[in-house]
Protein backbone atom coordinates (compact mmCIF):
# COMPACT_ATOMS: atom_id res chain seq x y z
CA UNK A 1 0.00 0.00 0.00
CA UNK A 2 1.43 3.36 -0.87
CA UNK A 3 2.35 5.25 2.39
CA UNK A 4 0.34 8.55 1.15
CA UNK A 5 -2.53 6.39 0.98
CA UNK A 6 -2.27 5.43 4.38
CA UNK A 7 -1.14 8.53 5.78
CA UNK A 8 -4.61 10.43 3.70
CA UNK A 9 -6.57 7.17 5.12
CA UNK A 10 -5.35 7.82 8.82
CA UNK A 11 -6.01 11.75 8.25
CA UNK A 12 -9.58 10.79 6.98
CA UNK A 13 -10.29 8.66 9.84
CA UNK A 14 -9.74 11.40 12.34
CA UNK A 15 -11.22 14.08 10.37
CA UNK A 16 -14.48 11.91 10.06
CA UNK A 17 -14.60 11.40 13.73
CA UNK A 18 -13.80 7.88 14.28
CA UNK A 19 -11.45 8.79 16.31
CA UNK A 20 -10.15 11.91 18.21
CA UNK A 21 -7.04 11.75 17.20
CA UNK A 22 -3.87 10.53 15.25
CA UNK A 23 -2.65 9.04 18.61
CA UNK A 24 -6.22 7.49 20.06
CA UNK A 25 -5.91 5.77 15.98
CA UNK A 26 -2.29 4.29 16.53
CA UNK A 27 -2.91 2.87 20.37
CA UNK A 28 -6.02 1.53 18.75
CA UNK A 29 -4.45 -0.14 15.87
CA UNK A 30 -1.72 -1.37 17.86
CA UNK A 31 -3.87 -3.65 20.16
CA UNK A 32 -5.41 -4.45 17.18
CA UNK A 33 -1.93 -5.54 16.15
CA UNK A 34 -1.56 -7.41 19.47
CA UNK A 35 -4.58 -9.23 19.23
CA UNK A 36 -4.15 -10.50 15.57
CA UNK A 37 -0.57 -11.38 16.42
CA UNK A 38 -0.35 -12.52 20.19
CA UNK A 39 3.15 -14.00 19.66
CA UNK A 40 4.33 -10.10 19.32
CA UNK A 41 3.17 -9.70 22.74
CA UNK A 42 5.81 -11.78 24.32
CA UNK A 43 8.45 -10.21 22.18
CA UNK A 44 7.59 -6.50 22.92
CA UNK A 45 7.87 -7.92 26.73
CA UNK A 46 11.24 -9.25 26.06
CA UNK A 47 12.55 -6.71 24.52
CA UNK A 48 11.05 -3.68 27.06
CA UNK A 49 12.83 -6.30 29.88
CA UNK A 50 15.90 -6.79 28.03
CA UNK A 51 16.41 -3.14 28.12
CA UNK A 52 15.59 -2.91 31.68
CA UNK A 53 12.22 -0.66 31.00
CA UNK A 54 10.29 -2.98 32.59
CA UNK A 55 10.46 -5.92 35.34
CA UNK A 56 10.25 -9.21 34.76
CA UNK A 57 6.52 -9.66 36.61
CA UNK A 58 5.49 -6.64 34.57
CA UNK A 59 6.99 -8.48 31.20
CA UNK A 60 5.54 -11.36 32.23
CA UNK A 61 2.04 -9.88 32.78
CA UNK A 62 2.63 -8.52 28.96
CA UNK A 63 3.30 -11.82 27.41
CA UNK A 64 0.26 -13.09 29.17
CA UNK A 65 2.92 -15.82 30.97
CA UNK A 66 3.48 -16.78 34.38
CA UNK A 67 6.99 -15.31 35.66
CA UNK A 68 8.50 -19.20 35.94
CA UNK A 69 7.02 -19.65 32.24
CA UNK A 70 8.16 -16.02 31.26
CA UNK A 71 11.83 -17.40 32.56
CA UNK A 72 11.66 -20.05 30.85
CA UNK A 73 10.97 -18.48 27.54
CA UNK A 74 14.39 -15.61 28.46
CA UNK A 75 16.34 -18.59 28.99
CA UNK A 76 15.55 -20.55 25.92
CA UNK A 77 16.40 -17.04 24.34
CA UNK A 78 19.78 -16.97 26.39
CA UNK A 79 18.79 -13.45 28.22
CA UNK A 80 20.48 -12.99 31.42
CA UNK A 81 17.41 -12.33 33.77
CA UNK A 82 18.35 -8.93 35.99
CA UNK A 83 18.18 -9.49 39.50
CA UNK A 84 18.07 -6.32 41.62
CA UNK A 85 18.90 -6.17 45.16
CA UNK A 86 16.63 -4.40 47.81
CA UNK A 87 18.05 -0.09 48.62
CA UNK A 88 19.50 -0.18 52.20
CA UNK A 89 16.66 1.39 53.12
CA UNK A 90 14.14 -1.44 52.73
CA UNK A 91 16.30 -3.80 54.34
CA UNK A 92 16.92 -2.06 57.07
CA UNK A 93 12.97 -1.48 57.53
CA UNK A 94 12.67 -5.27 56.59
CA UNK A 95 14.86 -6.17 59.39
CA UNK A 96 13.06 -3.77 62.08
CA UNK A 97 9.79 -5.59 61.57
CA UNK A 98 11.21 -8.60 61.67
CA UNK A 99 13.46 -7.80 65.20
CA UNK A 100 10.91 -5.24 66.03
Amino acid sequence: MDIDVVKEGINSLVRAGYYENRDKLFDDAFRTMLEVRPALKTEMAIELYKGGRISLSRAAEIAGMSIEGFKNVLEQRGVKIIVKAPSEDKIRKGVELIIG
